[in-house]
């Protein structure tokens, strides 16, 4: 079922996913990079790079130290 204009999560019913953009190593913009769910709990992500599509990789919250 299709809400808003963007896919339900066949992960976990809940949530809509919903595309990410980025931009490419010249600048230009790279379009529906990623897709994630919307369900915080769910935490489902595809993402692109460099013609390799990636599930499920770990999500950090930015305003967490990495280091």
């Amino acid at each position: 079922m299709i809400r808003g204009g963007f896919p339900q999560c066949a992960q976990c019913e809940q949530g809509v996913l919903v595309p990410l953009s980025d931009f490419g190593g010249q600048g230009a913009a790279v379009h529906f990079k990623a897709w994630v769910c919307t369900d915080p709990k769910c935490l489902f992500n595809l993402k692109i790079r460099n013609g390799d599509v990636y599930l499920n990789e770990p999500i950090y919250d930015g305003r967490e130290d990495r280091r």
